[in-house]
């Protein structure tokens, strides 16, 4: 058996940098800190390679006397705390002790420092925890750290960096905290020796949020402002008709640190109940300025998360502030109608893409139950594209992309559309296309033979008789069709149903490398986080199999000059944006197979008929025709169900029709 032995102070030191420094941003971040406790107004951070050869970061503080030196790569020693009681009341944004010793340990680091009365500086370096002495050197006020060849001396810790797109995009995203904590610091991030952000001081956060995040989300925020009981509770948050997939964008400041709390993220949830839809999460830059004696920062290594002394408080003033907020502001959102073609013409404003609508009222925003925002909001004239890949004629090969709503002038140009699509399809008959249909099968969509089917609409659906074994359909609520079958009924949700459609469709033809694609004339600018725009064009290539075509345009904005056909009436510029946010997945960075599947899911599910959205017959008849297409119709790509049966036999026991 082992005897107990005290390990020795390199071990103890990789450990910690185990604990702290988990990847290069880690780095970054606790050298900020650092330089934010030094009183620092102007910092620049120079990166190579993600991280992993070169973090370079210069600041203009106080600087670190010569004598401290050696104590401040030394684990446990610090300037901020001094007893225990102190850990009660941090007001610093480092106070551990461990940062710099756990970096010096793993990477061969220099520091120069020079304070504002010394008459020269002075520097020392690390090689992998070999310390050489402190000698002068020449230097500005302030100090200068580089840390060179991260984890050199611990190779399986450097094997599991990932990419140096995916490093460097960590690394914006901690540099974004930094900046929108502390709006008066001069920041500026190179990578590779290219100036990613430059952003100078400001007294004013909506600034630093415009220039760092980009001008749709800064027109879009809310300024909020509580105080109460000496807690005081302030910033930004996004308007309902702006919100994200996830959580990532809800940015909570403590005293200046950025911190999670599920606390105060579900406060945050529960103001926007109603507002947002199911799935949706909102956007917001909080701040909370709190006494130090009621918070305890020293619950993580990495100090993200906290423990409050009264997190009801906290969190019932949270909820407070943003309803009443909301109660004084008028939430109706713009109208956008549809539009033939992705460009207007020459010297024409700009037409919106897609059909959104959410009408919001503060009346039924809070307790009522009528918060459904898709319910009965179109009429025949405007209501939201439908795109279903389906055959037409007697070329099954010919794919028809049948927009919903279209005016005559559009109905008028589909039989070009068709023949264009013919030229595009190489491949043979392989997926939906390659079950040949009658000229009966679907309906012709020309003028012609839209305005001659009969439609009787009613109150809640509309009702026809299907060309498929002369069965009828009624659509219900705007979501749900009804089919009357020799069982008996089949309720079919529209949206799981098209939703597989649009999967088995495209499928295929993505893992062939056969999406039919279209080249836009103009490319779209797209705003993002400097970390979204980093995995985007990381994974540039994976979406290029999509169909999608991303270009770097400069610091956070990405053009798009290419979209999959059948995702045309499509908002791009939404799809890029949750686009990103699904591929940023840090806990398991995914496989090509496995994340091209997961894009698959979320495009059909952007491409596919939404609930609330009137169908005509015709489409009531496609969407019922492609259902018996697909290997799996019962269950939409996320494992939904697409359909309940209601068999005549249990139709007639409800009833009390069975003896």
């Amino acid at each position: 058996m082992s005897r107990i032995h005290q390990l020795d102070s390199s071990v103890v030191n990789k450990i910690a940098a185990g604990e702290v420094i988990e990847r290069p941003a880690n780095v970054v971040k606790e050298l900020l800190e650092n330089s934010l406790d030094a009183l620092a107004s102007r910092i620049e951070i120079d990166i190579e390679a993600g991280g992993g050869e070169l973090i370079r970061i210069v600041d203009d503080g106080e600087g670190i006397h010569p004598d401290d030196l050696l104590l401040a790569v030394t684990a446990h020693a610090t300037s901020k705390i001094a007893t225990a009681d102190d850990l009660f009341r941090v007001q610093t944004m480092g106070f551990r002790g461990e940062a710099l010793a756990s970096i010096a340990e793993v990477s061969r680091m220099r520091i120069r420092s020079r304070q504002p009365d010394a008459a020269t500086g002075f520097e020392i370096a690390s090689d992998c925890g070999q310390i050489t002495p402190p000698q002068p050197c020449g230097c500005p006020i302030g100090t200068q750290i580089e840390v060179r060849q991260l984890f050199a001396n611990t190779p399986v810790r450097r094997k599991f960096l990932k990419s140096t797109g995916t490093e460097f995009a960590h690394i914006a995203e901690h540099f974004s905290r930094i900046a929108l904590a502390q709006p008066r610091l001069h920041l500026v991030l190179r990578h590779n020796g290219k100036v990613v952000f430059e952003l100078p001081g400001t007294q004013q956060l909506l600034d630093r949020i415009r220039l760092l995040l980009g001008n749709e989300l800064a027109d879009n925020l809310i300024p909020v402002e509580s105080e109460s009981q000496g807690v005081r509770m302030w910033g930004y948050v996004a308007h309902p008709s702006v919100s994200k997939s996830t959580r990532k964008s809800q940015n909570l400041f403590l005293n200046g640190r950025w911190i999670q709390d599920r606390s105060l993220q579900h406060a945050l949830t529960e103001a926007y109940r109603g507002l947002l839809m199911i799935g949706r999460q909102p956007i917001a830059f909080l701040f909370l300025e709190v006494p130090a004696d009621i918070v305890d920062v020293n619950v993580h290594p990495t100090k993200t998360e906290v423990r409050f002394a009264d997190s009801q408080a906290l969190f019932r003033q949270l909820l407070s502030m943003l309803r009443t907020k909301f109660l004084s502001l008028n939430f109706e959102s713009p109208m956008n109608l549809p539009q033939s073609g992705r460009f207007s013409p020459a010297g024409a404003a700009p037409r919106p893409r897609g059909v959104e609508l959410q009408a919001w009222s503060p009346t039924n925003s809070f307790g009522s139950a009528n918060t459904s925002p898709m319910a009965s909001l179109w009429d025949n004239t405007h209501r939201p594209p439908m795109t279903l890949p389906q055959m037409g004629g007697a070329e099954p090969e010919a794919i028809q992309d049948v927009a919903i709503g279209s005016t005559d002038s559009e109905l008028s140009n589909f039989k070009s559309q068709i023949s264009d699509f013919k030229s595009e399809i190489t491949e043979p008959a392989a997926d939906l296309a390659s079950f040949a249909m009658s000229d009966a099968s679907l309906p012709d969509m020309s003028p012609s033979t839209t305005q001659e089917t009969p439609a009787n609409r009613v109150t809640d659906g509309v009702s026809h008789t299907t060309r498929h074994g002369e069965l009828r359909a009624m659509q219900i609520r705007d979501t749900y069709i009804v089919v009357e079958t020799d069982e008996g009924l089949t309720l079919i949700d529209q949206h799981a149903l098209h939703e597989r459609i649009m999967y088995e469709y495209l499928r295929p033809r993505v893992l062939d490398n056969a999406v039919e694609s279209q080249r836009m004339l103009v490319p779209e600018t797209v705003e993002l986080t400097p970390k979204e725009t980093a995995l985007l064009l990381e994974y540039a290539d994976v979406l290029n199999q999509l169909g999608l075509g991303v270009q770097e345009f400069g610091r956070q904005t990405v053009l798009i000059d290419r979209y999959p056909v059948m995702l045309k009436k499509a908002n791009l510029s939404q799809l890029v944006r949750d686009l990103a946010e699904q591929l940023d997945q840090p806990e398991k960075p995914p496989d090509r197979r496995d994340l091209l599947d997961s894009l698959l899911h979320m495009m059909s599910c952007k491409a596919a008929i939404k609930a609330g959205q009137r169908l005509s017959p015709e489409e009531i008849d496609s969407l019922l025709a492609q259902r018996h297409l697909i290997d799996d119709a019962h269950h939409c790509p996320h494992g939904r169900p697409t359909a309940l049966v209601l068999t005549e036999n249990e139709l007639e026991r409800q009833f009390g029709r069975l003896g």
